[in-house]
Formats: C-alpha cells, sequence, structure tokens
C-alpha cells in the first residue's frame, strides 16, 4: 500500500512539472519578439509584469550623440514600451528600410537582451539582438539560395609577435573540389573587434556569397586577422580565457602588427591555393583597420595593387613613434611611384573622423596620389561599413 501511496505521489509531482513546463513553453510561444509586418513595421515584445518602466533601444530610431572614448559619436536613440494586462510590454516600430539591425530592452535602467529572439552578436563587450528587414542593400546580408563560401579558423604561426594566432579565413564556393589559384582580400577590424567581428558584425560571408553568385565579384579568398598583437585570439577563443573585451588593446596601434603582417602574408600563400602576386593582393580595413590599412600597404609599398580605407582613423597618434610611422610622405611617394589599381577612402558625413580622412585626402591631393573617394550618410558605423565592403569588392581583381 505504501508502496502504491508514494508511485502516486511520485506521478502526481511529474505531472505537475510536466504541466508546468508545458505552460512555460506555451506561454513563450505566445511571445514573438521581434514581429515583421509586412509594411515592415515591427513589433517589440517583453513579458515583465513587474517592471517599472522598459524601452527599446537600437540603430532603427533615430541617433543621438554620446560621449565615447573616440569623442562625441552616434548612438542608438530608446523609445518607450506600453505595457498590456498580461504584463507584456511593447513598441510598435514605423515603417523600416531594408537593413541588418540591432537592439537590446532597457528594464528599469538595466539593458538586456531580448529573451524571445536567439540571434546576437557582439561588437567589443556589448551584446545585442539583431533581426533584418528583406530588400535592397539588406539582400546582400541574407543567406541566399546560392553557393556558399566556407569559413574557417585556422592558427598561424606568428614569428614576429612569438605566438601561434587565431585568424578567420573564407574560401569561396568550389574551393575545395577545385585546383585553382585564388586571389586575396585582407579585411582588417577597428578597435575593439577582433578574428569575429568582420563574420559576424560585417555579414562578410553572406556578403561574398551573393556578390560571387550574382556575378559582381570575382571569388576570392577574404582573411580576417586578429589586430590585437597582445592576444592569440578573440576574447574566450584563446589562451586568455574568459575576460572581457576593451575598446583599445595595448600595441594595438604602435606599429607592431603593421611591422608583422607578413607573418600572416607568408601562412596564407603556403597554406591557401592563391596567386602570390601584388596585383592579386587587396587589403582594407574599417577605422583602426584603416589606420593599418594605410601604414602597411605603403611600409610594403609594392605588396598591395588594392587598398580600401572605410572610415579611418588617421588621426596622429602619441604612440605612433615606432619604425613603421617613421617617413610617411616618403613611403606613400613609393609606394605611389610602383603603382598601384585601386587606392578607395569612404566616410560619413557626420563621422567624428571626418575631419582627419579630408586633412588625409588634402595630403594625397598635394602629392598627386591618385585615390577614389565615396562621401556617404550617417557616421562611425557597421551600417556604413557593410556597404562599403560591398562596394569595394567588386572593383577588386
Amino acid at each position: 500500500m505504501k508502496k502504491i501511496l508514494f508511485l502516486k505521489l511520485i506521478l502526481l509531482v511529474l505531472f505537475e512539472f510536466q504541466s508546468f513546463a508545458q505552460e512555460a513553453i506555451f506561454r513563450a510561444q505566445q511571445i514573438v519578439s521581434p514581429e515583421i509586418h509586412d509594411n515592415q513595421a515591427v513589433t517589440f515584445r517583453l513579458l515583465a509584469p513587474d517592471a517599472k518602466s522598459v524601452q527599446v533601444t537600437g540603430d532603427f530610431l533615430p541617433t543621438v550623440k554620446m560621449d565615447s572614448p573616440m569623442g562625441k559619436v552616434d548612438a542608438p536613440g530608446k523609445a518607450d514600451m506600453v505595457k498590456d494586462d498580461k504584463g507584456v510590454w511593447e513598441f510598435k516600430s514605423p515603417t523600416l528600410g531594408p537593413e541588418l539591425y540591432n537592439y537590446s530592452f532597457i528594464i528599469d535602467g538595466f539593458t538586456t537582451t531580448d529573451p524571445n529572439n536567439p540571434f546576437q552578436i557582439r561588437d567589443v563587450a556589448s551584446v545585442t539582438n539583431i533581426f533584418i528587414i528583406e530588400g535592397g542593400q539588406a539582400e546582400y546580408y541574407k543567406t541566399n539560395d546560392f553557393p556558399h563560401g566556407t569559413v574557417s579558423r585556422r592558427w598561424y604561426d606568428s614569428p614576429g609577435l612569438g605566438m601561434d594566432r587565431r585568424i578567420t579565413i573564407y574560401t569561396p564556393p568550389g574551393y575545395e573540389t577545385s585546383s585553382e589559384k585564388y586571389p586575396v582580400l585582407y579585411l582588417l577590424h577597428g578597435a575593439g573587434g577582433d578574428e569575429e567581428a568582420w563574420i559576424s558584425l560585417g555579414r562578410t560571408a553572406q556578403i561574398m556569397d551573393n556578390l560571387i553568385a550574382q556575378g559582381k565579384a570575382k571569388p576570392m579568398i577574404v582573411v580576417m586577422p586578429n589586430g590585437n598583437v597582445i592576444q592569440d585570439a578573440a576574447p574566450g577563443e584563446g589562451s586568455l580565457g574568459f575576460y572581457k573585451p576593451v575598446f583599445m588593446a595595448e600595441k594595438t596601434m604602435d606599429g607592431t602588427y603593421e611591422a608583422n603582417f607578413m607573418d600572416i602574408i607568408k601562412f596564407v600563400e603556403e597554406n591557401y591555393r592563391v596567386i602570390a602576386d601584388k596585383s592579386h593582393r587587396a587589403i582594407a580595413g574599417l577605422s583602426m583597420g584603416g589606420f593599418h590599412t594605410m601604414h602597411i600597404s605603403r611600409y610594403y609599398p609594392n605588396t598591395f595593387d588594392y587598398m580600401g580605407l572605410f572610415s579611418a582613423a588617421l588621426m596622429p597618434r602619441e604612440d605612433a613613434t615606432g619604425k613603421v610611422y617613421t617617413d610617411i610622405d616618403g613611403t606613400l611617394k613609393t609606394q605611389m611611384d610602383n603603382g598601384y589599381q585601386l587606392y578607395w577612402i569612404a566616410i560619413g558625413k557626420t563621422d567624428f573622423l571626418f575631419g582627419e580622412n579630408k586633412a588625409y585626402r588634402a595630403k594625397l591631393d598635394t602629392m598627386k596620389m591618385p585615390y577614389e573617394y565615396v562621401e556617404s550618410e550617417g557616421g562611425h558605423i557597421w551600417r556604413n561599413w557593410r556597404v562599403y565592403l560591398t562596394q569595394f569588392v567588386p572593383q577588386l581583381f
């Protein structure tokens, strides 16, 4: 009898637990966030019955100016959400244009992600949710039904830095089954980024797949290194373990990275089927990566035929005292005299680096050094850098 009662008790507990679990799943399924409507407006929802206030913040809202380590920069705006009688907070946006957007919630002053949206990206130490409004430029950011390239994380030996380092490499569709040799684009991240930045925030694999499939770009290998020379890999992926990423790691802009960049090229050209000459090498980067691009390409002035400076951080730096930064004008002239196919500069009109880029272009004008210039709307944001990549890549090789 006791055994029967005990079994009944166990079954009752299991039934109650299962009912609770099913109820939790059921409740979660009733909240869709974000919900993209036919008119491309978006509704955000959050179950937080005890919260006093909830806001949504993201780059789909008008920007505001805020202070940062880089000075005044554009930051996402905020919008108040409204709570219904079930404790669900809601905000519906106006119609949004095609784009990859990011957002977060602010609950009683605490910023957090949307528990109903598993799609997230990390930028430095901030994690936000993402969604795509399809059409237009955003079609490059989608995974479409085209042949796909391969993204691999490799480790290369850097004798100059005294360590093995992690690198992200995109190979185009068909690379594994062909014997063809390919050109290479070296794509550099900005401050606070690492070898994960361009592939996640920049949607590089999707952009390359789409451009190649549409015949707008030649098949190429894209190499995305880690520009933080004190790291062997992105935070959480290397020997330093789990730690909070920082905006500006030590030694990132003191010449060490530029001086040892040939370790990366050597690894690529020894381990991949590439056309190992100047006319089949390109280098480009955003912000700090634009700074690195400018200095690497002139320090090794007969190495690259294509250069792309995206919102480049070209302001003078007190720690830029190493050998790499000597005789800048002389090495630029050597680079110009050696000849190249494309020197491409792009920046947003409200970018905090606009003045420095204008001054740099004036220097090139004085030298009569040829370049192409693109001026876009907006500031120092990934939305611009993704566009610049789609504009730059079709001009290569």
